[in-house]
């Protein structure tokens, strides 16, 4: 795209992190974010602040995406309402460290449902509207998709599902650009409900990325394409020797992978 304004452009888990700070970088730019997330009441205060700030006012759709019911409604929204829809950001998901043997079934199926299952549902359902405005998908994926950890096995294995499946969608489409965004830790609320304890946070606290940058990266390949944004370069370069020798890796971060 050579501008983005008077876009439309969906943000999924728009209410904290690097969802919001990506559509506060959105309506800099002129675009108009679509704002998708569970806490009304936090969309709604963004919004006021976007409006207030760029003089845009976006669109708020509350709901669970990890519940199919309220993903429908979402996707039946945009579909009547944004058929100008040029952009999707799908960036929604949550993260649990605990051991496959500990944690709950429900858990489990939930962190599927959304990191995975609504990603693609979204994406399937809304491609046709981003083919015909000559689009652009960001699916926000993880380091953790690319190497694994102990007690990560079901988020690990979620976020290897994101990366292929963008991988894979790349080669598809027809006019529409898509990036994965590949980030380390991130300095957000997701560790307040991956580890309660606070103890994997004070542990990475040293190379925690910030995510009102990260999110700056993502709105900027709108405007550069970028197949991919990994961060920090050095995780990046570990994950790929980690593709040459796994087993070499596993032992010599050993004490790095235990730190959850």
């Amino acid at each position: 795209m050579k501008s983005l304004n008077n876009r439309k452009v969906l943000v999924t888990g728009a209410s904290r992190g690097i969802g919001m700070f990506t559509a506060l970088h959105l309506a800099g730019e002129g675009a108009i974010p679509i704002l998708a997330a569970r806490d009304g009441r936090r969309l709604e205060l963004i919004s006021r602040f976007i409006e207030e700030s760029y003089g845009i006012k976006p669109y708020i759709h509350t709901g669970d995406l990890g519940r199919e019911a309220d993903r429908k409604k979402l996707i039946e929204y945009v579909k009547e309402n944004h058929k100008d829809l040029s952009g999707l950001i799908n960036n929604a998901g949550f993260g649990s460290f605990e051991q496959l043997q500990s944690e709950p079934w429900s858990k489990i199926d939930m962190m599927i449902q959304l990191n995975v299952t609504a990603l693609i549902h979204i994406t399937k359902e809304l491609l046709p509207l981003l083919e015909s405005n000559a689009g652009h998908i960001v699916n926000v994926a993880s380091q953790s998709g690319k190497i694994a950890t102990p007690k990560a096995a079901v988020y690990t294995a979620t976020k290897h599902a994101v990366v292929g499946f963008t991988n894979s969608l790349r080669m598809e489409v027809d006019g529409v650009s898509v990036t994965g965004v590949n980030p380390g830790p991130v300095d957000t609320s997701f560790f307040d409900r991956a580890d309660p304890t606070g103890g994997y946070r004070i542990s990475v606290g040293k190379i925690m990325l910030n995510p009102n940058r990260i999110a700056a990266k993502m709105v900027h390949t709108f405007l550069s394409y970028r197949r991919e944004i990994n961060a920090p370069v050095w995780m990046e370069g570990a994950s790929r020797l980690y593709q040459l020798m796994p087993s070499t890796i596993e032992k010599v971060f050993s004490a790095q992978f235990h730190k959850k």
